[in-house]
């Protein structure tokens, strides 16, 4: 379970943007479960993936088969749509996929939040909350602690227990059952142990989320626990440990072969970027796991080290501070010997020395340079890691475009409303409203536009309009400080600011859920002459209901948006061509650049840090220059899934024939909060049947979807067995293939193209390519040109996973497709992508393509599926 923070922010800055995410989220109505058909009419909800009615959803929680049934659990706010309020949600299925909501199960108090956990069956009374003949469903959950406990600001294990079946709850008197003191203790798995020697006991998992550890701990009666042993630091350690699983499997269904699977799921620090689970095999002995896949560190390719920062000094780089800022910097004035004050342990770097620029927090802002060098080899190969925050532009400052300055940027004198300047409002925003000096980062001068200051009580839940007088449009172009939230996929919770022209609204733009102030704009060359108006609208409550406006002004040229990069960066001719960033992790990554076009010329390395937030700061080590290029650490470990959007998988417990099936959010935290959709937020993936199976690098993991799922399937609609060769560019489908609810079973030869496959959801401006690159040997999912893909500026990627082609030359991909996802299964289910995406209205179309050459199309089946969601809730 992720509790929502915020990593290494300076406590000083941004109470707005902490109200923004701790308040609960939309409040917006919808017919309950009973009115199955009307739920399943909205934008983008799923047809065969389950999602709550309304409301917020991520992790799965305490899933278990009981008497027949499937239960799941999961965390829901049952008050809003974005994260809080945590509680649990529950429904139940007789064949995992026709799910039925049921009455919330257990909810947060004035005590906890309800973290995430596990259920057992205590067939054997162990607890004796029931008895032999009616056993207790027993839940293991977390017990967030709020303020007015006497465990405030702890994380501990608590039980609840059913005696009908999991339809009523009731908290155990004597929780917490185990506490450790710690703020980071959470996610609890529990499963019953049989000893081979004799007798029996309970085996909980358990995270120290912080410290990358999974804790084992044993126990008779699930009341009083005694420790067993811990795993970790292993493998992936960006971000923190969440989400534990172990369980056996047989290897390819020998049970004289059995083996032990580790699951630790990790946000940040994913192979794909923010959220993902990583898994480990070995074997149990009913007190310790050992890992047999727990990599040691890579071997680096050889090469002419450029800086290693390994003699206390710099070198000869350059440091360049901004003006005003701390004593030294962000990067000091000399090479870190590791972690920094406040700062977790940083890990993976060179020698003794790197750059870090967490020298005074996350505040300080500068960058730094290479001496000039000449390239001399195909690649640059270096270690980097810290926050994630892409390159988006040359602007590194706030400097406004030249233009005119419109209202004065609202720097009225003290006790001055807007009225007095001509501004008209409604609601909290009336004409008395006067512009805040507090809230929101990056804005110009000492006041703003901020309607989360308005009101009797300042807060996420003041509403109002406030329009200015009319002014005449004399440039081509509006640019203006723009923070706050985005509502923009939420009906009733316009939070806008607008352009009228004659009274119609002309143009609209919001805020990023972001307290920074950042530049935006409009063409608005097409209204020349005329007078308009510039109108702010909130309509919004909840977590970042609110917006925050500065520095409107009509320009001669477009708005360029501050890039509030972390990044290492190479210089040829004075123009960036090489770019990189961490992936929220204190632990160092290899990236490597192509460099061959740059071979003879002049070049430098410059390392920007211009983030003074959640992650912002930068690490970077070993730059070498190499005939070979170095490969990502992330790549070489086992991951559950290659894609953005499927964390905290668990497996459920009590499996009849003691199948293994596992269920994960569909979801990424570093834009769960902000997806297009209500009045629900977040799906579940498909239920996977996971197998160990015998690879040449030992046993691994393999995945299907369940058998039941694909009983959903209709007759095909799409049938192409002789294939034929797919020419370069895209070739259309038939409209029997069109669709947005189905299952693609598609196999083809790259040929000489070095990327190839299919594009789904498409409508001939946008679409999700799925496909193979015989350059890289990956299959990939790119969503970057999906639909909407703006409400996150970390949500367009491409997603890939290593994939060798069969003994014929081929690919062959299994795509589940439902409106606003793609889970695709490749390599025998060795590997999986599964990614959200949002498609334009009415995008359904289906295309083959081809690009630098040709490939072979053997064979393709679209076979629509039945949707699921739901049955009739009780209520």
């Amino acid at each position: 379970m992720t509790k929502f923070t915020i990593s290494r922010m300076r406590a000083a800055t941004s109470a707005l943007t902490l109200a923004g995410l701790t308040l609960s989220g939309i409040m917006a109505g919808v017919a309950p479960a009973s009115a199955a058909p009307g739920v399943g009419s909205e934008e983008f909800r799923p047809a065969y993936h389950f999602t709550p009615a309304k409301n917020w959803m991520n992790d799965p929680n305490g899933m278990v088969f009981h008497k027949g049934v499937y239960h799941l659990f999961y965390q829901h706010n049952p008050s809003g749509n974005t994260w809080g309020n945590m509680s649990w949600g529950h429904a139940t299925s007789k064949d995992l996929v026709h799910w039925q909501e049921q009455p919330l199960a257990l909810s947060t108090d004035a005590q906890e939040d309800v973290f995430s956990g596990s259920i057992v069956v205590d067939k054997d009374n162990t607890t004796g909350f029931g008895t032999k003949e009616n056993p207790a469903l027993v839940a293991i959950y977390t017990s967030a602690y709020k303020d007015p406990s006497p465990h405030r600001g702890l994380q501990a294990q608590s039980l609840a227990y059913s005696l009908d079946d999991g339809q009523t709850w009731t908290k155990y008197s004597g929780n917490p059952v185990l506490n450790r003191n710690s703020a980071n203790f959470r996610d609890p798995k529990v499963f019953w142990y049989d000893n081979p020697s004799g007798g029996g006991y309970w085996v909980m998992t358990v995270v120290e989320s912080q410290d990358h550890k999974v804790l084992l701990y044993k126990s008779g009666n699930l009341k009083d626990w005694t420790a067993l042993s811990e795993f970790g630091p292993a493998n992936a350690t960006g971000g923190q440990w969440e989400c534990p699983d172990l369980f056996p499997l047989a290897v390819d269904g020998d049970t004289n072969n059995i083996k032990w699977v580790m699951v630790v799921n990790i946000n940040p620090g994913g192979v794909a970027g923010g959220s993902a689970g990583q898994y480990f095999v070995g074997d149990f002995d009913g007190t310790t796991f050992t890992s047999e896949t727990t990599k040691p560190v890579a071997e680096v390719p050889a090469g002419t080290v450029l800086a290693g920062f390994n003699d206390g000094t710099y070198n000869g780089w350059t440091l360049n501070n901004e003006p005003g800022n701390w004593k030294n910097g962000p990067f000091g004035d000399a090479p870190a010997s590791g972690s920094l004050p406040g700062q977790s342990p940083v890990s993976g770097f060179g020698g003794t020395g790197l750059i870090n620029s967490f020298n005074d927090g996350d505040w300080p802002l500068g960058s730094m340079q290479s001496p000039t060098f000449t390239v001399t080899d195909d690649y640059l190969n270096f270690l980097v890691g810290g926050g994630k925050h892409p390159r988006v532009s040359d602007k590194l400052d706030n400097t406004p475009p030249p233009g005119e300055l419109k209202f004065d940027g609202f720097e009225v004198p003290d006790g001055t409303t807007l009225a007095n300047a001509g501004w008209t409002g409604t609601g909290d925003l009336t004409p008395n409203f006067q512009p805040a000096t507090s809230g929101g980062d990056f804005y110009i001068g000492a006041k703003r536009i901020n309607t989360f200051e308005t009101g009797a009580v300042p807060g996420d839940d003041r509403q109002g309009t406030l329009t200015s007088p009319e002014f005449p449009i004399t440039k081509n172009f509006m640019s203006m400080l723009v923070g706050g939230g985005n509502r923009t996929a939420d009906p009733g919770q316009t939070l806008a600011v607008q352009l009228l022209v004659n009274g119609t609204v002309v143009r609209s733009l919001a805020g990023d859920n972001a307290g920074l102030l950042n530049w935006k704009g409009w063409d608005v060359s097409e209204f020349a002459g005329q007078k308009a108006q510039l109108r702010i609208v909130d309509e919004a409550t909840g977590g970042w209901g609110h917006m925050t406006l500065d520095h409107v002004m009509l320009t001669d040229t477009a708005a360029v948006a501050r890039s509030d990069e972390e990044t290492v960066n190479l210089v040829v001719n004075g123009q960036v061509v090489r770019t990189a960033t961490g992936n929220d992790s204190e632990s160092l990554d290899w990236a490597s650049w192509d460099t061959k076009e740059f071979v003879g010329q002049q070049a430098h390395i410059k390392v920007v840090d211009n983030n003074r937030f959640g992650w912002g700061h930068i690490l970077a080590d070993e730059f070498t220059a190499s005939s070979t290029a170095a490969k990502s650490k992330l790549e070489s470990y086992d991951w559950l899934d290659y894609g953005r959007d499927y964390y905290a998988a668990v497996s459920f417990s009590n499996m009849p024939d003691n199948k293994r099936v596992m269920l994960g959010w569909m979801n990424n935290w570093d834009y769960a909060n902000n997806i297009p959709t209500n009045p629900w937020r977040s799906a579940m993936s498909l239920p996977r049947e996971v197998q160990l199976t015998q690879t040449p690098d030992g046993p691994r993991l393999a995945q299907s979807v369940v058998k039941q799922v694909d009983k959903l399937a209709k007759k095909p609609s799409y049938t192409d067995k002789k294939g034929g060769a797919i020419k370069a560019g895209t070739t259309p489908l038939p409209a029997a293939a069109s669709g947005q609810v189905q299952r693609v079973d598609i196999t083809f030869a790259p040929g000489t193209a070095k990327k190839s496959g299919i594009t789904v959801l498409g409508d001939g401006s946008s679409s999700t390519v799925i496909g193979y690159d015989s350059t890289t040997g990956k299959v990939f999912v790119d969503r970057t040109k999906s639909g909407n893909t703006t409400f996150h500026p970390t949500f367009a990627s491409v997603d890939d996973a290593p994939v060798t082609l069969d003994e014929k030359g081929n690919v062959t991909l299994r795509v589940y497709v439902d409106r606003s996802s793609v889970e695709v299964f490749s390599g025998d289910g060795l590997r999986t992508i599964t990614d959200q995406v949002f498609p334009n209205a009415g995008a359904d179309k289906m295309t083959l393509f081809a690009e630098g050459g040709t490939a072979q199309l053997k064979s393709l089946t679209v076979t629509p599926m039945e949707g699921s969601m739901f049955l009739p809730g009780k209520k």
